[in-house]
């Protein structure tokens, strides 16, 4: 199965017009069955599976996503870069609704999530002071720029629990601390990624101002699914454009993660 794909695309549902004829793959992980079975097909003359995040039929909370699971199979199928398009909201009101955002920062302020692999064996400690793959980053700031969809191209990301949205106070504390984006879904993927020694980098459309930018009633779900909804057409097609821009060969340091270091086991793929 280790060469089905080569680019992973973790996103809604969709992303599943990106094909025009696919096959389903089921994988068998370690750490249980991934969201949904993949879906591996040709985008831009690269191969590539696409998992939806939350599954099909958007079953699984944020804080209940398999993502040990999701990462893993995709790597067990020859994935060595991932695509990860997801709603975010903005901590500033210079990033309104439908504002693409390339962040390349993350703070994890999650509770009670898996976020790693090597919980038994032997300590595996990876570098993680920048989340994302440079070149991942590059190639999709390049695609969207010539698409004339201009992206932040830099930012923080803070990833919260969920599946509640943020209070004033705590939406007025992450913006004071100078990070620009907020989610639900960025962490633990990107850190799972590196612990696979896979490129990784998150393309985030700001579908809402946080509660603490602005008055009204805050952030509501029909508002994040109705912006999302208007702009997923432009967000599968951005993705579309990305993937043939994206490195044949991998000359980042990501494929580096795990280099001497000690694993407990071997990785799939």
């Amino acid at each position: 199965m280790s060469d089905l794909a080569e680019i992973g695309v973790i996103g809604g549902s969709g992303f599943y017009e990106f094909f025009d004829s696919a096959d389903e793959v089921a994988v068998e992980t370690p750490f249980g069955p991934p969201s949904d079975p993949l879906v591996v097909g040709d985008v831009g003359g690269r191969r590539v599976a696409f998992l939806p995040r939350h599954g099909r039929d958007h079953r699984f909370t944020p804080h209940k996503i398999p993502y040990r699971a999701n990462l893993w199979a995709l790597r067990s199928v020859g994935v060595r870069q991932v695509l990860a398009p997801s709603a975010v909201g903005s901590l500033t009101p210079a990033y309104g609704p439908g504002t693409l955002a390339v962040p390349d920062q993350l703070v994890d302020c999650t509770t009670g999530r898996a976020q790693t692999f090597y919980e038994t064996g032997t300590a595996v400690h990876v570098q993680f002071a920048d989340p994302y793959c440079p070149a991942l980053r590059a190639s999709v700031i390049d695609a969207a720029q010539a698409g004339a969809w201009e992206p932040v191209p830099s930012g923080t990301l803070v990833v919260i629990d969920g599946p509640r949205f943020s209070t004033r106070a705590e939406s007025r504390w992450y913006a004071a601390q100078g990070w620009t984006l907020i989610g639900m879904t960025g962490h633990p993927e990107a850190i799972l990624a590196r612990e696979l020694a896979l490129c990784y980098t998150t393309i985030a459309l700001v579908t809402d101002t946080d509660a603490g930018v602005e008055e009204g009633d805050g952030v509501t779900h029909a508002e994040v699914f109705r912006v999302f909804a208007a702009n997923v057409t432009r967000l599968r097609e951005l993705v579309a454009q990305v993937i043939p821009k994206m490195p044949v060969e991998r000359t980042c340091s990501c494929p580096h993660a795990l280099d001497g270091l000690k694993l407990p086991f071997e990785l799939p793929g």
